[in-house]
């Protein structure tokens, strides 16, 4: 984040239906409770919160509605990649912003659109702890990079 805050409470404008709850997994979150994951315009909402001059590298924003005990609703916008239909880190960020905004415990399922986690936010005596997320795998694509792409990957272009 650009500056100071109470990360469980994130002031982020007008904008944003509520406030949210943000730290990081490797990768900046955000994390808003609403009332209804489903209503929210996340095409319109997510890009602009993404690009909030709080978050200098963006950040994914995800919004989440509690459906039932440890059970939680989350849609996501990835930083860069749009609305998608999971998001691992996202998911292990919705987890810890649970149990960090007192809305749950440390172990929750997370229903997303491409299907369903487990987060498990342990306390192992490190600073944060550690994330575990079960859930099941799927491979999904197969491709081959070509050679003149790859050369302008390397290059920066």
């Amino acid at each position: 984040m650009a500056g100071p805050a109470d990360t469980t409470a994130v002031d982020l404008g007008a904008l944003a239906p509520a406030t949210a709850v943000c730290h990081s997994m490797g990768n900046p979150h955000a994390v808003l409770f609403v009332d209804d994951a489903e209503a929210i315009d996340l095409a319109h909402i997510g890009p602009q919160l993404e690009h909030h001059p709080l978050f200098p590298d963006r950040a994914n924003i995800s919004f989440v509605t509690k459906v039932g005990p440890d059970r939680f609703r989350m849609r996501v916008w990835e930083r860069g990649g749009g609305i998608t239909f999971a998001c691992g880190s996202g998911a292990c960020a919705v987890g810890v912003a649970v149990s960090r905004s007192g809305r749950g415990a440390r172990r929750n399922e997370i229903i997303m659109d491409g299907g369903s986690v487990f987060i498990d936010w342990q306390d192992d005596g490190t600073l944060g702890g550690r994330v575990i997320m079960r859930g099941p795998v799927a491979y999904v694509f197969d491709g081959v990079l070509h050679g003149d792409l790859l050369a302008l990957m390397r290059a920066g272009a």
